[in-house]
């Protein structure tokens, strides 16, 4: 077939010309795959319902590797879980009813390959495309997140990288008005050419506002809104985010996607009118696979079928083919459904708002979802074998030859784990710990972000979680925090995976709110591999049950699964999003002691143990070995609902989870918060749990927070601990005048000097 005959391909010449070669491969598709396609459809695909197949049973939008173990989610799930869920898995995002009448939908995604092709713009879309499913829902989008994580701090390319991602997500996110709470930056060398750019946004509605993605009602019109259509993107989900870097293959580059921000917040404004005034009976944001995905999903989420016209398409580039259109994952594009009585009023707020659309057919009884270009068919399926249907793999897995030497390999025993600073050496210690690219100040990065535009935000970076305020009237709010530990999910997957769900609740709980809702980013290798499959699917068993033990639903999220190059996989990294409800955002606890806190107590709740593996303490020795931390997330939940309750009730001022770093960071942390000093004392608790100095500071134990108490809020505080079981010990007193971070009879740290080495780290790399 020439590339005209290709490119004008319909079902009527597909039917007659049955041996036609046809670019399956290249196109990301198996020839299993390509082979089922002729056995649902009869025939051979025309061109553009094989560009339609090969981007919607991508792994990125199909899930075909991963969603036989995603049904964990579902399946381990009680009803006591589900009673504040409005809406769950399967949606554009997830609902959570928080009271009041109000309901919040959250998601994160990933947008890691095109990261790394273009930083900026992969950044930028990723944000971008996450606002435009929240937008979907119903919702305004009030607030952005963004784990990020890098490869190697000093290797010459992540500059590239880190200028480009970062100026991304603030570039777009500070254009549509929204501010950035929080997240991660980490570094490690197996990050190198394969960066995770994972972006959360979060949007707030009334019960009544909720909007689905589904295209019901024969006669309805079907319309194309915002943007238009561009060559940008064009194979960006079945390619760029489902096969693994080549060097070799650059056609598995393509095209990345273009944002515009100010397109984007005009679109937001226009949604939330259609929506005020009930114009849509479903919508559909245009992100991977573009308008098959938009199509295709509406249409097998309705009742009927669905038919459209191609060449009603508003583009920007005339030479388009069918097949690229229907790819393309051009930005700030919508899909509608518009009864014909709420034409009028459609149109008038796209005049308004002075957004471009175009009426691309209608909503039918047929069951098929049909297109035609130039008045002949180029599309006749059955949508849900396009968007629900696809293939289904149980991919083979096994434990990896090498995880238990891995394991047996604990950090104790080694040359580094028994060389252990003491005395004086431990103030060192800590300020080397606290200059180290991954527990070092992050402001370089965050304050090119906006964090209080709007004037809701209660609390952000660097707080453990980031807090914002839902009704004036009330003080409702949520608080959200994003949390992974790839070291632990590296020596042992389902424990690693626990470990980062019960951070993200631990974070939550201590700003003061009550963990109410997940939804996570699963970024792996190639599933063709047995040994990452083994990963991910422990990964998920670990989260699924951690979810149920805490009783916490999974509301929605994102898989991304081929993140290696030249056969070399990120270690696993399991993103865990976790959001929770405060009823007054005027509680919130900060991370820090503040000077009007001098002479508080200091309190440590949870035991500490020998659990140095997989610690940054470990990574600044170079060494990754052993089991992580033991989660216990009956503690955990424990721990949480007392820090939610103290919060509450006044008896804390402060508090911070004890995570990456251990006490040492958590401590450092506290005191550069607001530039206030601790005297600590560490002998009677080290005694306590049978542990050295060095052991108690950098142990990563679970379990475990610091909270500055008011002296008069002393005995409420322990009578709960008490009443509740729960460890806890006194290890000194918030200090204003001493400007030190004073281990008590070991080492006094000047907070000047440690300040110094914990915020010049990125600008010495990143200027």
């Amino acid at each position: 077939m020439s590339e005209q005959q290709f490119n004008l391909d319909t079902v009527d010449h597909a039917r007659t010309t049955p041996d036609t070669d046809l670019p399956w491969a290249e196109l990301g598709l198996k020839e299993n795959e390509f082979e089922d396609i002729k056995k649902i459809l009869g025939r051979r695909p025309t061109a553009a319902e094989l560009a339609m197949y090969s981007v919607m049973w991508s792994e990125h939008c199909s899930y075909k590797s991963s969603k036989v173990h995603l049904k964990q989610f579902g399946a381990k799930v009680t009803d006591e879980m589900k009673k504040d869920l409005m809406v769950g898995i399967g949606e554009n995002a997830g609902v959570t009813d928080i009271g009041n009448g109000w309901a919040v939908t959250f998601k994160i995604e990933s947008h890691n390959h095109p990261s790394y092709v273009e930083p900026y713009q992969g950044a930028a879309t990723g944000v971008g495309g996450i606002v435009r499913d929240i937008i979907s829902m119903g919702a305004r989008p009030v607030a952005v997140m963004d784990p990020l994580r890098f490869g190697a701090i000093d290797h010459p390319d992540t500059q590239r990288v880190v200028h480009g991602v970062v100026a991304g997500v603030g570039g777009y996110g500070n254009s549509l008005g929204l501010p950035n709470i929080g997240g991660e930056v980490e570094f490690d060398a197996c990050y190198q050419a394969n960066p995770l750019v994972n972006a959360l946004a979060v949007g707030v509605m009334r019960h009544e506002d909720i909007r689905l993605a589904n295209a019901s009602g024969v006669g309805n019109k079907v319309i194309l809104f915002g943007a238009r259509t561009g060559g940008d993107g064009i194979g960006g989900a079945s390619v760029l985010a489902s096969e693994s870097f080549d060097d070799a293959k650059p056609s598995k580059r393509p095209a990345v996607q273009v944002g515009d921000p100010f397109a984007e917040k005009v679109l937001i404004e226009c949604c939330l009118e259609l929506f005020k005034d009930s114009v849509v009976e479903g919508i559909q944001d245009l992100g991977a696979a573009g308008i098959s995905c938009a199509t295709s999903e509406l249409a097998s989420n309705g009742d009927g079928g669905m038919h459209v016209d191609l060449t009603k398409v508003l583009l920007r580039d005339s030479t388009l083919t069918p097949g690229e259109i229907l790819m393309s994952e051009s930005q700030e594009r919508m899909m509608a459904v518009v009864t014909p009585a709420n034409m009028a009023r459609f149109e008038e707020i796209m005049d308004k708002w002075d957004v471009e659309y175009s009426v691309l057919g209608e909503v039918t009884d047929s069951g098929r979802l049909v297109i035609e270009w130039d008045g002949e068919i180029i599309v006749d399926v059955d949508p849900k074998t396009v968007a629900h249907d696809g293939p289904t793999y149980e991919r083979p897995y096994s434990r990896p030859a090498g995880q238990d030497a891995t394991q047996a390999d604990r950090f104790s025993e080694s040359a580094a784990g028994r060389d252990r600073p003491a005395g004086a050496e431990l103030g060192k210690a800590v300020v080397e710990l606290m200059a180290s690219p991954n527990l070092c100040s992050k402001e370089w990065v965050t304050d090119q972000y906006d964090r209080y535009v709007q004037g809701n935000t209660a609390l952000s970076q660097p707080d453990d979680a980031g807090v914002v305020r839902v009704d004036e009237e009330t003080g409702l709010g949520v608080a959200l925090a994003t949390d992974a530990n790839p070291r632990y999910a590296y020596l042992d997957p389902y424990e690693g995976a626990k470990a980062s769900l019960a951070e993200a609740y631990r974070n939550v709980a201590t700003a003061g709110a009550r963990p109410v809702a997940v939804s996570d980013c699963l970024n792996f290798g190639s599933p063709e591999d047995p040994d990452v499959m083994w990963q991910f699917a422990e990964a998920v068993r670990g989260l699924a049950d951690g979810c149920m033990e805490l009783g916490v639903p999974v509301t929605g999220g994102n898989v991304s699964l081929y993140n290696q190059t030249g056969g070399q996989a990120i270690n696993p990294t399991p993103v865990v999003a976790m959001m929770g409800v405060m009823d007054d955002v005027t509680r919130r606890t900060p991370s820090g002691w503040a000077p009007t806190e001098d002479g508080n107590a200091i309190y440590l709740l949870g035991t500490t143990a020998d659990e140095l593996d997989g610690s940054e303490w470990a990574r600044l020795k170079g060494h990754l070995g052993g089991r992580p931390p033991r989660v216990d997330l009956a503690q955990e939940k424990l721990l949480g609902d007392m820090l939610v309750n103290m919060s509450r009730d006044g008896m804390i001022d402060a508090a911070h989870d004890l995570s990456q770093g251990g006490l040492a960071a958590a401590l450092a942390d506290a005191c550069l918060r607001f530039g206030v000093g601790a005297r600590i004392g560490l002998g009677e608790v080290a005694e306590r749990d049978g542990v050295d100095e060095f052991t108690l500071l950098f142990s990563e134990s679970q379990g475990r927070a610091v909270c500055s108490v008011p002296r008069t809020e002393e005995v409420r505080f322990k009578d709960m601990c008490t009443a509740r079981g729960y460890a806890f010990a006194r290890i000194g007193v918030v200090d204003a005048v001493n400007d030190a971070l004073d281990l008590q009879g070991v080492a006094s740290v000047p907070l000047a000097e440690l300040r110094e080495a914990w915020s010049g780290t990125l600008p010495k790399y990143f200027g």
